[in-house]
């Protein structure tokens, strides 16, 4: 039987923008198009699809999946252990970094001398000095914590106000237009999801396309994440994880 792109990328959950990426690289490429081109899939296809999504769930490079998956006589039982190791390993690290970020934006903001008035007016409920030990304890060796801090010690109430109100004003158009049913892999999306990534850089910390994926799987695995963003709009986590990936592959 054979399948449309838009049918695999629905089956797969995944974006046509990636079915397109893996045909471009010849990871996955369709056994069949029709006269007018338009690529046709096969059972066969859509079980290295199968193959190539859970080696990714594990963290592989889509090089070396290419390589496994050709490789007729090959034994995938330690490429997984290896990469099981290296995996946990990069976890962890993303793990600290995601909660040194968060917490050293919503800590102690430093050096920051603000009246209890200033305090709620820019971090509302949320109490900064309750987790601020415990920040400077587990991350503070850190180049993002120690990028973030620096810059963080700077900023006055103005500042923070308006780092405020840009995340505000980024939140409302990426609700506007997934409220538009615009797909979360579309040029708009993708732009915001730049946008995403370029606030994170300019105010705290240098933000890579490998951080920010990370970052967007962090978002629909963390509950803490999770609920942040649907406070904003409910499957607003999955979509900017999906924006944000599609925007990385994009530019890579």
């Amino acid at each position: 039987m054979a399948y449309t792109v838009g049918q695999v990328a629905r089956a797969a959950r995944v974006t046509v923008r990636t079915l397109h990426h893996y045909d471009e690289i010849g990871l996955l490429s369709p056994s069949g198009r029709t006269a007018a081109g338009y690529r046709r899939y096969d059972d066969a296809d859509l079980e290295r699809l199968q193959l190539i999504r859970a080696y990714r769930e594990l963290g592989f490079p889509l090089e070396e999946i290419a390589e496994i998956l050709d490789d007729p006589g090959g034994d995938p039982l330690p490429h997984l252990r290896r990469q099981h190791e290296l995996l946990t390993g990069r976890i962890g690290k993303l793990r600290d970094m995601v909660s040194a970020i968060e917490l050293a934006m919503e800590a102690r903001k430093l050096d920051i001398q603000l009246t209890p008035e200033e305090r709620f007016e820019v971090f509302g409920d949320f109490d900064p000095d309750e987790h601020a030990e415990e920040a400077e304890r587990r991350w503070g060796g850190t180049e993002a914590y120690r990028q973030s801090t620096e810059r963080a010690a700077r900023y006055s109430k103005e500042d923070w106000l308006r780092n405020k109100a840009e995340n505000e004003e980024w939140g409302r158009r990426i609700t506007e237009l997934m409220a538009s049913g615009a797909p979360a892999d579309s040029p708009e999306a993708m732009a915001l999801a730049e946008e995403h990534r370029q606030l994170i850089s300019r105010w705290f910390y240098d933000c890579s396309y490998e951080i920010h994926t990370g970052l967007a799987d962090m978002y629909v695995t963390d509950p803490r994440f999770t609920a942040y963003f649907e406070k904003i709009r409910p499957g607003l986590a999955a979509y900017l994880n999906e924006a944000i990936h599609a925007n990385a592959i994009s530019r890579a």
